[in-house]
């Protein structure tokens, strides 16, 4: 017998399918691209200063940049907790950081910045605007039963 997930426990005859955050997932894609912009510039730092560095410098390029990336592809499961967005912003701000081992990511990481804010910024309008239509729409469904 195959497991249930919780929703699909509580799932009741005519239940509606709640509305998926337009904030959240406009959020959790520009993380997500961010985490391909982190590993790619890992990489153009490591072709860029490898011969530079020594032995652990590289080690430490690679481990943090390493980090970075799966920070970013991890965060968006974190959007729901209460501290999911300011970890977000931080991460915007680490993005913008990395212009000082690629001078070139202080304007890729600020182009990112301004996708996280645009995003996180329209998601939420949109989330309002969904809502005040929901509630507009359960109204209507109350005043006229009958369809």
């Amino acid at each position: 017998m195959a497991r249930m997930t919780k929703a699909q426990r509580e799932w009741r005859p005519g239940q509606k399918k709640p509305r998926r955050s337009v904030r959240t997932m406009f959020a959790s894609s520009v993380l997500v691209m961010e985490a391909f912009i982190a590993f790619f510039a890992t990489l153009t730092a490591y072709g860029l200063l490898g011969r530079d560095l020594g032995d652990g410098g590289r080690a430490a390029l690679l481990v943090g940049g390493g980090v970075l990336t799966l920070v970013l592809f991890v965060a968006p499961a974190f959007l729901r907790r209460p501290w999911g967005y300011p970890l977000g912003w931080a991460l915007q701000v680490l993005l913008v950081a990395t212009g000082f081992v690629v001078p070139a990511m202080f304007f890729v990481g600020l182009l990112s910045a301004l996708a996280w804010w645009y995003g996180v910024r329209t998601g939420a309008r949109l989330d309002r605007e969904n809502a005040a239509r929901d509630a507009a729409q359960e109204q209507w469904e109350r005043e006229h039963p009958e369809g």
